[in-house]
């Protein structure tokens, strides 16, 4: 068992809020009559080919390489607010964020977000509870390159072994574990808090 962390890095989508992208996507592609995961897939393809995640391409960039290669109608601005309204905060999470910061445990956002975060925080406002809030769109850099952890402790003043990570991503989670952070993987609410509770001593493991 672990104990002790300094520090919990959390994913934005699917972890502190619902994950708007992918479900704003899937309502995208049932409203075109495609299937669903392989726009998606094509999708998170063209926000990493037009460089929209690192903050190196635009909007105008992604939305019009995913018009062409899977033929989806719409404005602009009404296939973003598709995808902005999926993101709704987890009300219990905000909670929990609140007890780490009672025990001084130091609470941060490390995302692949666009400035679609930036947008979403005009209306959540929850950067305030954070640290940090470490965004791809800003960093240049995503969780796909495990260098990023290093960036991120780095700016932190932490060891690997002091940081929690957490996300719903395998991929991004076993990239951060490789880099020596301690991790967990993003299954649900319950699975989520008991793991929570043996990094961090005198935390529920129910809430």
């Amino acid at each position: 068992m672990n104990a002790g962390v300094k520090a919990v890095l959390l994913d934005f989508g699917g972890v502190i809020a619902d994950e708007g992208f992918k479900n704003g996507l899937y309502q995208i592609a049932r409203d075109n009559g495609l299937d669903e995961e392989a726009f998606f897939e094509k999708a998170r393809e063209a926000i990493h080919d037009t460089g929209y995640l690192l903050g190196t391409g635009t909007e105008k960039e992604f939305w019009d390489e995913l018009r062409r290669e899977t033929g989806i109608r719409g404005a602009d601005r009404d296939l973003r607010e598709t995808i902005l309204k999926g993101f709704i905060v987890r009300p219990w999470m905000l909670e929990v964020i609140g007890r780490l910061k009672s025990l001084g445990v130091r609470v941060a956002i490390l995302s692949d977000q666009t400035d679609w975060l930036d947008e979403l925080e005009e209306s959540m406002r929850i950067f305030g509870l954070f640290e940090r809030v470490f965004n791809s769109y800003h960093l240049g850099k995503s969780k796909l390159s495990p260098s990023i952890f290093t960036d991120v402790l780095g700016e932190m003043g932490l060891a690997p072994h002091e940081a929690l990570f957490v996300d719903d991503t395998p991929g991004h989670v076993e990239r951060a574990r490789s880099m020596g952070l301690n991790a967990i993987l993003f299954k649900g609410r319950e699975d989520f808090l008991h793991r929570l509770a043996s990094y961090c001593p005198g935390l529920p493991e129910k809430g």
